[in-house]
This record gives C-alpha cells, structure tokens and sequence, in this order.
C-alpha cells in the first residue's frame, strides 16, 4: 500500500502535469475579477513614476525586489546582483565587486567604485526602469544613450550605446595599464587593487587613458560588456562567451517540485551564466544541455558563484509533505489526555478574547493562526467537540477583515503600486511594521491565509462563500500572473534567482534588501499550499509546496549557520549558529526588535509559528543539537522571558524528548502565537 506522503506527492504531480497540458491547449486566462477590497489612496506610498516608463505604470509594479533601490529617493542606492554591486548617480552606472568582511556579529560586503560608466555629456538625468522580469531589470539613462541590461548572475555588465556616443570609464583605483588587442574590441584594464577588468566591444573601439583614474573613448555605437577576471585562468573563459549576453530571465513553474530558468539571450554564442551554491544543488544537469565549469569561480556573500553554460536550467528541489497534521502521528495515544487537558483550557482562553482587542494585521493573524492551530490539533487528537467554538470564533475574527467591515483596521487595495495596505497603514508608514509601505506581507497575510484555509477544511460552505476574498487575499503575495491586468505583482516577495524571499519594501536600504525571520516566509507558502488543499487546488497547493520547499533550502543554506560549509567565513561562522537578518549585502546578528546579544530571540524568530512544516525546516538533527547547545546559556539570564524559551524547548524536543516535555510543561507563559497544546502536540508527534 502507497503510504499518504507518496501518495499526496503522486497526486500533486498528476496535478501539475494535467495543468501544463491544459495550460497549452486553453487560450490565456480572462482578466481577473475587479478588486475585491475597498480602495484607498495612500498618502504615505512613494511615487513611482519618475523610474519606469509610462507604459509599465499601468501594471502592477514590484515592491520588494531586487532593484527596489533604484526606483527609490533618488535612486543612487546599490543592490547586489551577483557578482557585482551596481549603483546610478549622476547619470552614470558603477559596479563593485564587493569583498566580504567577515567579524563575528556580521559579515558587510562594501561598495568601492571600482568602475563607473558614463558619457562625456553634461546632462544629468537618472535611471528609468524600460522593462524588468523574474530574473532581470533593463534601465535606460536616457540623456546618455546608455541602456543597461542588468541580469542577476551574469559575470558581465553589458551596455548598449544607442547612437554614437564618446564613453568616459573613470575608477577610485589607479589605472596601472590599458591593453587593447589587435582588433580593439577587447581592452585589459589592470588597477592598482590587483583587479584585472576586460572590456569587450561588439565593434571596434578606441580607448585611451587620459589620467591615473579615467579612460575616455572616440564616438561609439553598439554593445559594450566588461567583467572582472577573477583569476589567471578565467581570462579566457570570458573571452569564450564574450559575445552572447542576457538582456532578461524568466522562472517557469513546469512541474511539482521544479523551477526551470529561460534567459532571453541576444549575439552569438552560448550563454555563460553563475550559479550560486543553492542553484548548484538544485541543478539537474540532465534535464538540460548545460555545462558546469567548476574551475570558474567568483566570490560572493553567499559563497562561491560557479559558471554555468547553458541558457535554460532547470532546478528541482525535494518533496516536501504538506499536511494538516503532524507528519508522522502522535506517537504514543497515552499522551492524548495530557493534550487534550491543555487544548480545553487553551480554546477557552483564546475564543473569550475579544476580537477587537487587537487591532495591528500582524498581531491579528497571530492570534487567527493560533486558534487555528487548536482546531487542526483538536481534530488530530479526537477533541471534536470543541471544534464548533473554535470555528465560530474563526468565522466571526476573519468576515470583518475579508468584507471591509473591521472598525479597527482593515485591508484596503492601492492602485499606485498595485497592492493591499492596512486602513492604519495608509497613512502612517510605521503602522503594522510598515505594511502600508509593503514590508511584510508575506508574514502577515500567510497568517490570515492559514486560518482561513482551516475554516475552509472545517466548512465548506463557508469556504466557497468567502472563495474570491481569500484568493484575492493569497494573490497579493501568490501571483504568477505576468499579464497587466493583474491586480498584483508577480510574487511580490519571493526572489526567483536567490530562491527565498525578500521582507522590506518600499524602503531605501543600504544593504539592499532583507528579510528578519525565514520561518514566516516558510509559513506564507505552506499556509498557501493548505490553501490549495482545503479549495481542491492543485496548482495552489503545488506553488505553495514549491515556494515553501525552496524558502526551507535558503533558510538552511543562508539562515542556519554550519562551520565548515564554504558559506560564510570561519570568523562569523564560529561564533555563530543561526543569523539574525539576512540582507543582500550583509548578515546580521542583531534583529530588528533585540540585539545580536539575545541569543533566544534569534532563535525563536527563526522557528515561529510551530506547525507540522516545522519538522521540515528544522530536519538536521545535528544541526539542531548544536543549536540548541549554543542557545542554551542564553536562556538562564535575566529578562529572558518563557515565550521566547518556549522555541528553543521545541527544538530540544525533536532529539531529548523527555528532558524538553518537562521544561515545556514548568513554562508560564507563550509566544502570542503559540500555546501549551501547540508544544504538548509537538513534543508527543516527535519520534
């Protein structure tokens, strides 16, 4: 007999096969329904028009993405692109290749201007975003002639001169040597710093160094990459694919469990891309004609960045269980009782609360998911009876938010952008930690989309009548619609090269991008993938698995901390065991709300909520022993409160079960997410 994981995992892919094939043989989808919560003009939200053409505008436009920092302020803030750091000023473009700088709080990747291209014109003007995909952004510096093709893991900046134009090439570093070839379409740019830059040219080109710092060009028109060699023999792997360049990228979701990346290539020749260590093991060679050249390597922040030839990849993750309850059942039936004691209690407490206690989204769908969680763990353990109080509750908690009728706050749709906000965060960017100005949403709407899935599982009729608020809820976060009709952007939080995802939004940061706690992103899409389930969706509950199966693998790659693993230098990584915020240009020890100091905190950040995908992020057992050993002293001093200890008990649980059932049971207090039946059910499905 099939067991239920192969089983789900048999149907899911069924799932996705039947909906490729259909996605072929049915004309695209309609536009989607209109909006389906009250519109808002936002007084708090930046103005994007200045940075994308007029035509992008009337799309929904991405709020937490790679290039945020350019269509920020006054766009001149870097983001990392792997393997270089890029930065707009003055209408000019400069690129870093940042050295890691490893301590044992954190690790920063500066920007040193290494080189900067511009015009010789004196015409200022900044960037404008001309197009951008799941992989790529093209920005244009239109007083310039300059049009920049930035591609997440090409080893070349590439350029375009649309008219005859003279180039200026000026450097922080002293130019020690200028050296064409015969053709001058290929000069080697030696620095002071030990940088070896080639500059290639889809034509001929003059070059000529006019100072220590700068080299200026004759007039030209056409296509200029440059790359740094980074070491002796890579000179000539770059002059190999020197002629074909990625002007854009796509991810396609093809099939359970798989990601396949298509460049959109222009010029000649095969495509050299990097891949970073997650795609490396993700990477299946056979599915694809693509060469891994392992001796090509730069560094990066996030380890090595190895060559890859081949302008398709496909990358498949393994299968992850998506289930209501435990993974694995409740070990030992003698230990219902105890969980049923505390269950009694704990719906008792949680269904008297009155709902408009609590106003702020996060702390709503906190307390939505909890009482969720008592209903699913009700059901696992045969406590039918108090399912119908809990239920109610759900009901009468979520209806406000989903119809608009929430005295305290609410969800609102925003055009400017293309987005739900909060009613308090449409005018204050520091409510609901900066909901309204797109931080966070995958962590707040992936608890609302959790609690609703279960009162869909709990009642169907209830389910279908709220369908279309639930769907356009998940969207915000969920979308995989490219079409300009969409009300959303394209999953507005996950990265589809980096594979996990990103939390600040609208926000100018100098270290790019971030994202705090890497469980919450865990939880978005596996409350989307229950979502699914409770819908019979199977395209749903498929992209959620995927997202979710991906989010665990970055989270263990870049979150949990290894000595010896070749990610981060031996300096943080023996200090360390677990980051506090991972940015696009720095790991950090300290959290938003604590310092680097509150070892519990980190740890308890990276774990809520505890929920059966719990098992899966945390399924290095090793691993876990060590962290939980490092965290240990932490836990006895002062101010350290049982809500936080409550996190780091679980873990304990998952390889000395006795010894943390008992710390569980002396607790006092929880995380308002959590609760004594949430850790009981968790200590007793362990093995």
């Amino acid at each position: 007999m099939l067991s239920s994981m192969t089983c789900y995992i048999f149907l899911l892919v069924l799932g996705f096969s039947f909906l490729q094939t259909q996605a072929r043989a049915l004309p695209s989808k309609p536009a989607p329904a209109a909006v389906l919560f009250p519109q808002v003009q936002s007084t708090v939200l930046p103005d994007p028009s200045p940075f994308f053409v007029s035509n992008l505008l009337q799309a929904p436009l991405p709020t937490n993405s790679f290039f945020q920092n350019y269509v920020l302020n006054n766009g001149d803030a870097a983001e990392y692109f792997h393997p270089y750091s890029f930065r707009f000023s003055n209408s000019s473009l400069t690129l870093s290749y940042p050295t890691p700088i490893p301590s044992n709080s954190s690790i920063l990747q500066n920007f040193t201007a290494d080189l900067t291209i511009s015009t010789t014109q004196t015409q200022q003007q900044h960037q404008v975003v001309s197009s951008f995909s799941d992989l790529g952004v093209t920005l244009d510096i239109p007083s310039s002639n300059l049009r920049f093709f930035l591609v997440k893991g090409s080893p070349y900046l590439t350029c375009n001169v649309s008219v005859p134009t003279s180039l200026s090439i000026s450097t922080t570093h002293v130019i020690t040597s200028l050296s064409p070839n015969t053709k001058q379409n290929k000069y080697t740019i030696n620095l002071n710093n030990n940088q070896t830059w080639i500059l290639y040219s889809s034509s001929k080109v003059g070059l000529t160094k006019t100072n220590p710092s700068l080299i200026k060009s004759d007039s030209y028109c056409g296509v200029i990459r440059v790359a740094l060699s980074p070491g002796s023999d890579a000179e000539k792997v770059l002059d190999q694919f020197s002629s074909s360049y990625p002007v854009s990228g796509e991810a396609l979701f093809t099939e359970a469990f798989g990601l396949e990346y298509n460049w959109e290539k222009q010029g000649n020749g095969d495509l050299l891309m990097l891949a970073h260590p997650l795609h490396l093991q993700l990477l299946s060679v056979k599915d694809r004609n693509v060469t891994v050249l392992d001796h090509f390597r730069y560094r990066s922040i996030d380890g090595d960045l190895v060559g890859v030839v081949g302008d398709s990849w496909v990358l498949k993750t393994q299968p992850i269980p998506i289930t209501w309850h435990s993974i694995n059942g409740i070990k030992d039936n003698a230990s219902i009782p105890e969980i049923t004691a505390a269950l009694l209690t704990d719906v008792e407490a949680a269904t008297s609360e009155p709902i408009s206690s609590i106003t702020a989204s996060y702390f709503y769908g906190k307390m939505i998911a909890k009482a969720a969680r008592l209903a699913l763990i009700a059901e696992e353990v045969g406590c039918d009876n108090v399912i119908p109080n809990i239920t109610t509750f759900l009901k009468n908690a979520i209806e406000p938010w989903l119809s608009g009728t929430f005295g305290g706050n609410g969800f609102l749709y925003e055009a400017k952008w293309g987005g739900l906000v909060t009613k308090n965060g449409a005018v204050d960017k520091g409510a609901d930690f900066g909901f309204g100005i797109y931080n966070d949403h995958h962590y707040h709407i992936g608890y609302f989309v959790y609690a609703i899935a279960v009162v869909a599982k709990l009642d169907q009729a209830w389910g279908l009548k709220f369908k279309t608020q639930a769907y356009s809820l998940a969207e915000d976060f969920m979308n995989l619609n490219r079409q300009p009709s969409s009300n959303y952007p394209r999953l507005r939080n996950f990265d589809l090269y980096n594979l996990h995802s990103w939390a600040g939004g609208l926000t100018e940061f100098g270290d790019g991008r971030n994202q705090e706690s890497s469980s919450e992103a865990v939880n978005a899409y596996y409350s989307a993938a229950l979502m699914g389930l409770a819908y019979g969706d199977t395209s749903l509950t498929g992209t959620g698995s995927l997202l979710a199966a991906l989010e665990i693998q970055a989270t263990q790659k870049w979150w949990h901390v290894h000595q010896g693993d070749n990610i981060y230098e031996d300096v943080f990584a023996s200090a360390n065991k677990i980051t506090g915020i991972v940015w696009s240009d720095k790991r950090d020890t300290g959290l938003w709300f604590a310092p680097q100091t509150s070892l519990e905190i980190r740890v308890g950040i990276q774990v809520l909520p505890i929920s059966p995908i719990t098992e899966v992020l945390f399924s290095n057992v090793s691993y876990v022993k060590e962290l939980v050993e490092w965290t240990a002293p932490a836990l006895t001093k002062e101010g350290v409160t049982d809500a936080w200890r409550g996190f780091d008990y679980s873990l304990e649980g998952i390889y000395n079960k006795q010894d943390a059932l008992q710390k569980i049971k002396n607790l006092s207090g929880f995380d308002d997410g959590n609760s004594l039946t949430n850790l009981l059910w968790w200590i007793h499905s362990r093995g």
